[in-house]
């Protein structure tokens, strides 16, 4: 399994204080990955990748760099990071499951405007590779230029938001992209064509179906991010997030940590595993969950289809990620999904972000049949106030 990152702020940092400066940063992590143990492959070193937004000025599309060398080992990776800024990055450090090691398997995969980065791995891939291709239009078939099952994951993405969302992944963006509401919805039909593929698949030739997907997609304004397992009874592979208002290096020297000075939020981090090892500045995202970031606003709302589990004190095995390469510890604060009323079996998921909530506030929106639960980061760093 690989790591991600993503970085959104109301104003630009260097990249160096996100992939190389802070303790465990991801460039630390392709090396030695704390919630990633997997004797078969021990490193994230199979290539790495780093995206990011540039000024309005110079297009909407994202600047891409990627690389075969461990990022632990490349000394062109040190010198990009250190004077470059942007306001929003993804990063990526590769485990490979599917696909040699070349530069177009690395993420993250971008078109236009979007960018895209995998953590998991399709089930029965073998089985699901052929039909997932057929199932999508003759321009994005076409667009897959490597051989993972993420870049293919991708390709159903574009598909699907061209085929359902009625818009064009190559048009010009508005000025406010293409909307929170509508990659939300996206993401969660993209997985929604993939539990499809691969029950057919495993029903035809018995091979374990379940699917590790830990999405995340930009198209340089919204961020959604995924959390996933098709499983009622496995755990999904990990990740994290973190707001405030400042990234400060304390000391001693290379001990970031997340400040709040304020309500409001200035900075939001999703990663794999946490940069740091401040407890109460990460907030272990839950099993089967969707994170939008719309401006700074952090929204999580469970994934309510056939794998989701409505009891809170539903308990799942974390057998299957630590067989994948990642093992399940509990550094950080876990918010449970408030299960939905009895009425409403699997209603359809929620994207919709409402404005007035603040901005400081995880919101987990239970759809139209029942009411939301807000949850409200506490300011003194301990926890969550209900």
């Amino acid at each position: 399994m690989c790591r991600f990152l993503v970085f959104k702020g109301s104003e630009e940092i260097l990249l160096s204080k996100l992939i190389l400066d802070p303790a465990h940063s991801i460039l630390t992590q392709s090396y030695d990955s704390r919630l990633r143990l997997d004797s078969r492959r021990p490193h994230n070193g199979d290539g790495f990748g780093v995206g990011y937004y540039t000024p309005p000025s110079l297009g909407p599309e994202p600047c891409i760099f990627t690389s075969t060398i461990p990022a632990w080992n490349c000394i062109n990776l040190s010198r990009l990071a250190a004077k470059t800024t942007s306001s929003l990055i993804f990063a990526h450090v590769r485990a490979t499951t599917e696909g040699a090691l070349s530069d177009s398997n690395c993420h993250p995969f971008v078109h236009g405007s979007l960018m895209f980065m995998h953590n998991g791995m399709l089930g029965n891939w073998q089985g699901v590779k052929r039909p997932l291709a057929l199932s999508v239009a003759p321009r994005w078939f076409n667009s897959v230029h490597g051989s993972t099952d993420s870049e293919w994951a991708f390709a159903l993405f574009l598909d699907t938001l061209e085929r359902f969302g009625g818009v064009d992944p190559s048009s010009p963006p508005l000025a406010e992209g293409f909307g929170s509401g509508l990659l939300t919805d996206t993401m969660l039909h993209t997985i929604s064509r993939i539990n499809t593929l691969t029950r057919a698949a495993s029903t035809s030739n018995a091979e374990d179906g379940r699917s590790l997907l830990n999405f995340a997609v930009t198209d340089g304004h919204s961020i959604v991010c995924t959390r996933y397992v098709n499983s009622r009874t496995d755990e999904a592979a990990s990740l994290y997030f973190s707001s405030g208002t400042n990234w400060t290096n304390a000391e001693p020297a290379r001990n970031y940590k997340m400040e709040r000075q304020d309500k409001d939020g200035d900075i939001v981090l999703v990663a794999s595993e946490p940069l740091t090892f401040e407890r109460e500045n990460w907030v272990k995202v839950p099993n089967n969950s969707v994170l939008t970031i719309d401006g700074l606003t952090v929204a999580v709302r469970p994934i309510i289809d056939d794998y989701f589990e409505s009891s809170p004190s539903h308990q799942r095995s974390s057998g299957f990620a630590s067989a994948e390469g990642l093992v399940s510890t509990k550094p950080a604060h876990t918010v449970a999904p408030h299960p939905p009323p009895a009425a409403a079996t699997h209603p359809a998921p929620s994207s919709r972000i409402d404005d007035s909530f603040t901005r400081t506030r995880i919101v987990q929106d239970l759809g139209n049949n029942g009411p939301s639960n807000e949850v409200t980061l506490a300011l003194n760093g301990v926890g969550f106030t209900a």
